[in-house]
């Protein structure tokens, strides 16, 4: 690994700008809601009967593309 004093002036603005753009995604992600990334009342709904359904009526991926396979 290089040494601080090996880092030109260049390099080390580089990199601050790097950590920048990389702390104003991580911050933007947590701090703020992308109205992209919410989930709209259909899906919500979708998502509520999801997790209400028994474990007992799901069935393995494989039985599904043999399902749709058939149709």
């Amino acid at each position: 690994m290089e040494t601080i004093k090996s880092i030109d002036k260049k390099e080390l603005r580089q990199l601050i700008e790097d950590v920048e753009l990389l702390k104003g995604i991580l911050l933007s992600s947590v701090y703020r809601k992308d109205p992209e990334g919410e989930l709209s009342d259909w899906a919500k709904k979708e998502l509520e009967k999801a997790r209400k359904t028994p474990s007992s009526k799901f069935f393995p991926l494989e039985e599904a593309k043999k399902r749709i396979l058939q149709k």
